[in-house]
């Protein structure tokens, strides 16, 4: 009988009907919450683009780089929420605390249609970025502690390109928007984005907070049977816990190599995908002297670019999970991508479809979002829980960090079309990229092995313990 691929093998799996039972209700439960939540996250903060594009500039009187303003004033709500958010989860059931603050952002952005100057958007953004700040980095501390190694990288792929997702169909719903709503009840298009996009948001908040299953060891819920919650529990390796807030617990947080090794990771990764998380395609197109693309357009044509993230994402989140989750391999494709596509946008003779195809291209580049916070999660998944929820909230919050000044140096709004202080930066930390990856390789490979010796050590005194205990009973 001829044997199995590999491939084939993967995908079949060798778990017990019990277990494949309980990934069937966790995958749903989870996946459904989490990846609505992230696809509204990204809806609502891609948002803030579209509108500017479809009048809001106008209407609002925006004047230089105060769009990228906003966004640098976003991101420093989103860098002030993230640690509180990642430890609110040990005193907050995840299904009151994630719902809480979709509650809030969805609130937040639908007030934001009531502004009338860019300095009120302002001040509603930095809230808006704490609230949103729970989602990312809570959902891959929630994934890290109900998967495998085996199983992590593809719900994390399934999640990131949820919220990819919400950026793609941003466009479209605002196109669709402002051609049937636009002055209606004295409103304008980008007006009533803001409006629907939070009132479509709240039903996410009632769902979760009846249905979320919270974490293995604290799970109450329904649909879960006793049996069901011990097997989740088993399924993940039992850690000592350290509480956070403590002066031990932040020695050995920055005592760990894992805290060092991923933030640089993140920092670098998050700078890597500013083609695409700096709308750049868009403020191309609005900014075009050769062309001029109406409303519709602007909304519709860089849907492309999380178009492309999706497939991406997906491909490298399972591949690398077929591969024993080599997660390192996305970063070398990052590299390669990063380069190329910046020197056809430097490339004096490169026409409007170059241009185009340069930046679809980067959008591949959102892969690395799964991939690498599967690999934080399987490099600390012998650690405390404590550990690996701050590592994932700081890799966040230094990529936050960086790009608040990151964009304004260097991608800023008023650099459209060209951006090319930009595009040496991506060359830059692209070849840094994989320098990098390749360093933490090394570290992961030796932290493994360590691993594996102080585990075949402490198993024979173990048994010797066991056998001196039986002997005491006899």
């Amino acid at each position: 009988m001829a044997k199995p691929s590999g491939f084939r093998t993967y995908l079949r799996s060798e778990k017990t009907p019990e277990e494949r039972k309980l990934l069937r209700k966790v995958d749903f439960f989870i996946l459904t919450f989490c990846c609505f939540m992230y696809f509204f996250n990204y809806l609502d903060r891609s948002n803030l683009t579209q509108a500017y594009v479809s009048g809001m500039k106008e209407d609002l009187n925006f004047k230089g780089n105060q769009l990228t303003q906003i966004t640098t004033i976003f991101t420093c709500g989103y860098i002030v929420g993230m640690i509180p958010c990642n430890l609110a989860l040990y005193y907050i059931k995840p299904r009151i605390f994630f719902p809480s603050m979709v509650v809030l952002w969805a609130a937040l952005t639908m007030v934001t249609a009531a502004a009338s100057t860019p300095h009120h958007i302002m001040a509603i953004r930095f809230f808006v970025g704490m609230a949103e700040s729970s989602t990312f980095i809570g959902t891959h501390y929630i994934l890290g502690s109900w998967y495998t190694e085996s199983e992590l990288g593809k719900r994390s792929g399934i999640f990131t390109a949820s919220g990819l997702a919400g950026t793609m169909f941003g466009g479209f719903i605002q196109s669709g928007i402002y051609k049937s709503m636009n002055g209606l009840q004295n409103l304008a298009g980008w007006q009533w984005l803001f409006i629907i996009d939070g009132i479509i948001t709240l039903p996410i908040a009632v769902y979760g907070f009846f249905l979320f299953p919270d974490t293995p060891s604290r799970t109450t819920a329904p649909y879960l049977s006793a049996e069901e919650r011990a097997l989740a529990i088993s399924r993940v390796p039992e850690v000592p816990e350290q509480k956070p807030l403590t002066f031990a617990f932040v020695k050995r947080v920055f005592s760990s190599w894992q805290f060092y090794g991923f933030v640089v990771l993140w920092i670098i990764a998050g700078e890597t995908e500013s083609f695409s998380t700096n709308s750049l395609l868009a403020l191309y197109m609005k900014a075009n002297p050769d062309k001029k693309y109406s409303v519709y357009q602007l909304n519709n044509y860089p849907t492309g670019v999380p178009a492309v993230g999706i497939v991406s994402t997906l491909f490298w989140a399972t591949l690398t999970d077929f591969l024993g989750g080599k997660r390192y391999l996305v970063a070398y494709w990052i590299a390669i991508t990063g380069v190329i596509t910046s020197a056809i946008i430097l490339a004096p003779g490169t026409g409007i479809g170059g241009h185009f195809g340069a930046y679809y291209w980067a959008g591949s580049v959102y892969a690395c979002q799964a991939t690498f916070f599967a690999w934080a999660n399987d490099a600390l998944r012998y650690e405390e829980d404590s550990l690996r929820a701050i590592v994932i909230a700081s890799m966040n919050l230094g990529s936050n960090a960086v790009n608040a000044w990151w964009s304004i140096v260097f991608y800023s709004a008023n650099f459209a079309p060209k951006f090319t202080r930009g595009m040496w930066a991506m060359i830059a930390v692209s070849i840094l990229m994989a320098i990098w990856a390749c360093g933490l390789q090394i570290m992961q490979r030796r932290a493994a092995r360590n691993h594996v010796h102080s585990t075949e050590t402490v198993e024979p005194r173990d048994i010797e313990k066991e056998m001196v205990s039986d002997t005491t009973k006899v």
